[in-house]
């Protein structure tokens, strides 16, 4: 694959990827309540999820997803559950001043990664781009092995950069209140935030 082409998908998937969806909203608001607490897992869900709609993409499996709809609604309602269940945490757990040496509620490893994976996999935003946006950059036909794994590292590497941005982004503004109320505030407007991207998905 040449260089040009290269830089013209990462420069698309880049933007995808960093405009503000359910994917950056669940990853600011569960920042801003948990902070840095299973943010590795939680981005791995991300980066397998878009590497699973790639190989699809890659495939030509947009008639098959097309043909097996129930599943990517079933995948759907799974990401949107997991909003939900965020949602509710955040809006019930008690605020921690980042300073105060306790830490939210612990969410295993497993949780964070299949959460974030099931978001992806029913995020519309990453079915449009990888079924029907990447296609006019990268045909499939012309992916090879060799183009194929050039490609897979390069999603790897641009969506967990940009999420861990955001995280680490969201944390700092974290540290910047100084008050159990304003951390409530902030945990109940995110829940918030997240009961709608939920609403969001559902939807479309």
């Amino acid at each position: 694959m040449s260089l040009t082409a290269l830089l013209v998908f990462v420069s698309v998937y880049a933007i995808a990827v960093a405009t503000p969806g359910p994917g950056v909203a669940a990853v600011v608001a569960r920042t801003l309540g948990r902070g840095m607490n299973g943010a590795l897992p939680f981005v791995l869900g991300f980066v397998v999820g878009d590497l699973l709609w790639f190989v699809a993409a890659a495939a030509g499996l947009s008639v098959l997803a097309k043909t097996y709809a129930p599943l990517f609604v079933v995948l759907k309602v799974a990401g949107c559950a997991y909003l939900v269940w965020i949602a509710i945490q955040l809006w019930r757990s008690e605020p921690v001043l980042p300073e105060a040496g306790a830490a939210p509620s612990a969410e295993s490893a497993l949780a964070a990664f299949l959460g974030s994976l099931f978001l992806t996999l029913g995020n519309p935003k990453v079915m449009v781009f990888f079924l029907s946006i990447m296609p006019l950059v990268v045909k499939p036909e012309e992916i090879s092995l060799v183009v194929g794994v050039e490609l897979a590292v390069t999603i790897g590497l641009v969506i967990s950069g940009i999420m861990l941005g955001y995280m680490l982004l969201a944390n700092r503004a974290r540290r910047m209140f100084r008050s159990k109320k304003a951390i409530s505030v902030i945990q109940k407007a995110n829940a918030g935030v997240l009961a709608g991207a939920a609403a969001l998905i559902a939807t479309r």
